[in-house]
C-alpha cells in the first residue's frame, strides 16, 4: 500500500494502456507479450493477475454461487491441482481465508456433481493459482499469471531475520527519483537489499 503511483508510473513506461490506480492494486490492459514483460520487468508488483470473472456479491453464499456457475472445465482439469488467493476490504467479509475456502468449495462441488471426482488443493506448486480480490461488494476472480511472488527476485541465497521486501526496496528508491546518476548510500545497511535494487534499477536490469 502506497506505492500504486509509483507501480503505474511503471507499467506506462512500459507501454500499458488503461493504467489506473485502485485500492492495493493497479489495473491496465495489454496482450499477451505485455503480460510477460510485466513480469519480467516491473521493480514494484507482487503478482500479474489476468481478471476471468467479475460480480457482486453480499455473503460468502453469494461468492459461492457466483464461482460455482463458472465453467470451470475451461480451466482446470480433475486431475490437476490447484490454490486459491484472496485479498478483501469489506464490512461484509472480514476474513479472506473463509472467502478462499468458500472459492475452492464452489469450484471442488462443481467437479464432483458432475463426475464424482474432484481437483485437489497445493498449496506450495498448484498448476492452477486463483486470485479472487473483494472491494465491498465488488469481486473480481483472476487467473495468477505469476506463479511466485515476484518480489523473490533469486538473488537472497540466505535470510537475515527481518529482511526488506525486495518490492517494497525497489519502491521506495523510485519515490525518491533516483536512477543511477549519483552514489547510491544506505547507511544502515542490513542484508543489502536497498543497494541490490538500487543496482538493478540503475543498470536497467529486470528484476
Amino acid at each position: 500500500m502506497g506505492l500504486e503511483p509509483v507501480l503505474a508510473k511503471e507499467l506506462t513506461q512500459l507501454g500499458a494502456d488503461n493504467v489506473e490506480i485502485g485500492r492495493r492494486m493497479v489495473s491496465f490492459t495489454g496482450d499477451k507479450e505485455m503480460m510477460y514483460r510485466a513480469n519480467f520487468q516491473l521493480h514494484t508488483a507482487i503478482k500479474i493477475l489476468k481478471p476471468i470473472y467479475r460480480f457482486k456479491a453480499h455473503s460468502a453464499d453469494e461468492v459461492y454461487e457466483a464461482v460455482k456457475n463458472i465453467d470451470w472445465y475451461e480451466y482446470l482439469g480433475q486431475d490437476k491441482t490447484f490454490a486459491v488467493d484472496a485479498v478483501v476490504f469489506s464490512e461484509e467479509f472480514r476474513h479472506s481465508k473463509f472467502v478462499s475456502y468458500k472459492v475452492k468449495d464452489a469450484i471442488v462441488d462443481q467437479f464432483r456433481e458432475k463426475t464424482g471426482q474432484r481437483p485437489n488443493i497445493s498449496i506450495a506448486n498448484p498448476d492452477l493459482r486463483l486470485h479472487i480480490h473483494i472491494a465491498e461488494d465488488q469481486c473480481t476472480l483472476c487467473l495468477d499469471s505469476s506463479g511466485e511472488s515476484l518480489h523473490r527476485r533469486g538473488y537472497r541465497q540466505e535470510s537475515v531475520d527481518a529482511p526488506l521486501n525486495e518490492v517494497l526496496a525497489a519502491g521506495m528508491i523510485m519515490m525518491t527519483g533516483w536512477q543511477g546518476e549519483t552514489d547510491f548510500i544506505d547507511p544502515m545497511c542490513g542484508s543489502g537489499t536497498l543497494a541490490i535494487e538500487a543496482a538493478l534499477i540503475a543498470r536497467n536490469m529486470e528484476p
